[in-house]
């Protein structure tokens, strides 16, 4: 797990060793272990070194593989690096050290572009191919690994934070689409765009070619998710056989680290059966417990700590716990959005911060995650009106009433289901009749087109619906924010639950089962009833890492919106109203964007 930095230039010149050794040190916190630089004709590549598999200067980056003939610099982990080592070794491969990024060399050189096909795991690289004199760029299937680039002037240049390439603009502007995405309907990573303007991401599951004799590049998609029929016509007893197999190896291929691993814990379903399966595999490899950080909320209503404290007792773990006051969110404030570079959807990131710097300070260098868990497995309330919508679209009405009566509601009602599923059949079009109706919570002042987003709302199959969020809608910024607080920290975090071959098994499973009595994740909830403690087996009530949002806004909000006030970027792009304060999730939005505008000094093109 490491941090990458590229400068070329398309003129022929010579890197300047200044601009790429700057644009590597805004990054030293992705990896204080080691750092290296490549120089060749007309670019250059930087890395920072965080050490998890062999901790030797073996490791160093960038790496000459095969007498120079590819030079790489590669941020992540290929988890199943043993078993494509051992099938290389057998095709004749002499290996020089123990880590996955030689690994990663020699599968190029056996397999060309199509050796990311053999990958389990998160990654974004460049590898330099002599022969070929181009850069081959990729990212990771569900891009848990950041990959930003931007042409300027007569340079192209990439890196894993957008802070690298800000140095090369004297002015940032904002992107006003991206913004208003943001603003109107909480969208964050939904294209290949930023919220800064010229300066873009290579897309999860795409590679890019640079050809540095004629300067272009292309960009092609690599890995399409696919649902397998085979997984939908297995019974329930087959599906949790099937699901619960996949996923101890994902967790079990996630505990592969020369330094010491540990795991989050909410208290929740997903982080509870990662913590389960872990904590029992660690212990049988080491003989020690199992550390898990949970961060306790000081808010009644969003504390999880009893749940938290009764896993940590049932599977045997060292629970470390961090408990941030109000006024410890108040002095983060400029450090987090810093850190995450772009507007993000609420507080709850600030707790996900704090159980990384604990996680730094007691020495777990590697955490694992439960990030993907909802998408994948049907985990949130929001899915109720898409699966009874599905029902109503294939005339399942008995089935519908059925499964409406057998609810067991957190925070929604059935009357809002009932609303939101013929939302869901509307698609787009309700999105727009609410626009021109006036009901959205927000007015933007300036132009903006509805239609780009249609494909984003338009209703789809339940199935289709899932890959969707896994793509598009809903993991992607979550998994920025991930990787993002993570890095700032420098620990690496592992995500058992977007497993590549457990997510293509989950969204195959039949969709009746994944919702089942009325409890969400019911398969998942079959696969740990055994490890688990009844009580957070069958638990309802879902939160994860809940900040006490309503009690730090409560004490901040005339500070909040006297920075919203004197925000130029907000003037600019909204209609401010006293309705628009009084709602917590719009007043965090926009002293959001106003603490970002100062934080990168954001400037509007006009």
């Amino acid at each position: 797990m490491c941090g990458i930095s590229g400068i070329i230039n398309k003129n022929t010149s010579q890197v300047d060793s200044k601009k790429i050794k700057k644009i590597n040190n805004l990054i030293f916190h992705r990896g204080p272990d080691d750092e290296g630089f490549f120089f060749e004709k007309n670019f250059a590549f930087g890395h920072r070194r965080l050490a998890i598999l062999d901790l030797s200067s073996d490791g160093h980056q960038p790496m000459n593989y095969l007498a120079d003939k590819y030079t790489i610099t590669y941020n992540g982990e290929v988890y199943n690096y043993l078993e494509i080592r051992k099938e290389l070794e057998g095709c004749g491969y002499v290996f020089y050290s123990n880590t996955d990024t030689e690994v990663i060399l020699a599968s190029y050189d056996k397999w060309g572009e199509s050796c990311i096909e053999k990958f389990n795991g998160m990654w974004a690289f460049a590898i330099y191919n002599r022969d070929k004199n181009i850069i081959f760029c990729s990212r990771d299937r569900f891009g848990i690994k950041p990959f930003y680039y931007t042409e300027i002037e007569d340079k192209f240049v990439f890196g894993s934070e957008i802070k690298q390439l800000l140095e090369f603009y004297e002015t940032k502007f904002v992107n006003s689409d991206i913004l208003s995405d943001y603003l109107l309907y909480g969208l964050e990573e939904h294209t290949n765009e930023t919220f800064f303007k010229n300066i873009y991401k290579l897309e999860q599951s795409h590679n890019l070619i640079y050809d540095l004799a004629t300067n272009k590049f292309k960009i092609y998609k690599y890995f399409d998710l696919k649902c397998n029929k085979y997984f939908d016509t297995l019974d329930e007893k087959e599906s949790v056989q099937e699901l619960s197999r996949i996923f101890n190896k994902a967790v079990e291929l996630r505990l592969r680290s020369d330094v010491k691993v540990g795991t989050c814990l909410s208290g929740g379903l997903d982080s509870s059966s990662i913590a389960a399966i872990a904590s029992k595999k660690y212990f049988e490899s080491s003989g020690e417990k199992f550390i898990a950080i949970h961060a306790k909320s000081i808010e009644e209503k969003t504390d999880e700590s009893n749940f938290a404290d009764e896993v940590a007792e049932y599977c045997n773990l060292n629970m470390l716990k961090v408990e941030p006051a109000l006024e410890d969110f108040s002095n983060i404030v400029k450090e987090v959005v810093y850190t995450q570079e772009e507007p993000f959807g609420g507080p709850s990131i600030f707790m996900q911060y704090f159980v990384m710097k604990k996680a730094r300070e007691s020495g777990c260098i590697v955490m694992l995650d439960g990030q993907g868990g909802d998408e994948t497995l049907f985990g949130y309330e929001t899915y109720y009106e898409v699966y009874f919508a599905s029902l109503f679209y294939k005339f399942k009405f008995i089935k519908f009433f059925k499964e409406f009566q057998k609810l067991k509601l957190f925070q929604t009602s059935k009357k809002q289901i009932i609303k939101s599923t013929i939302s869901v059949l509307m698609g787009s079009k309700m999105r727009y009749l609410k626009y021109l109706l006036g009901m959205n919570p927000l007015s933007l002042k300036i132009k903006y087109n509805h239609k780009r987003l249609n494909h984003l709302y338009d209703f789809l199959k339940f199935k289709d619906f899932q890959k969707r969020e896994l793509m598009q809608r809903n993991l992607p910024h979550l998994l920025r924010c991930e990787d993002k607080n993570s890095m700032r920290n420098s620990v690496e975090t592992r995500l058992p639950f977007i497993d590549y071959q457990f997510v293509q098994c989950a969204i195959s499973m039949n969709d009746d089962l994944k919702f089942k009595h009325g409890y969400l994740k019911y398969l998942l909830r079959k696969v740990v009833r055994n490890i688990l403690p009844k009580r957070i087996v069958w638990r309802t009530n879902k939160f994860g890492f809940e900040a006490p949002t309503d009690m730090w806004i409560a004490q901040h909000k005339d500070k909040m919106i006297d920075q919203i006030e004197k925000s130029s970027l907000v003037k600019y792009m909204v209609e401010l109203n006293h309705e628009s304060f009084n709602n917590n999730n719009i007043l965090w939005k926009l002293y959001n964007v106003a603490i970002w505008e100062e934080v990168y000094e954001m400037k509007i093109d006009n």
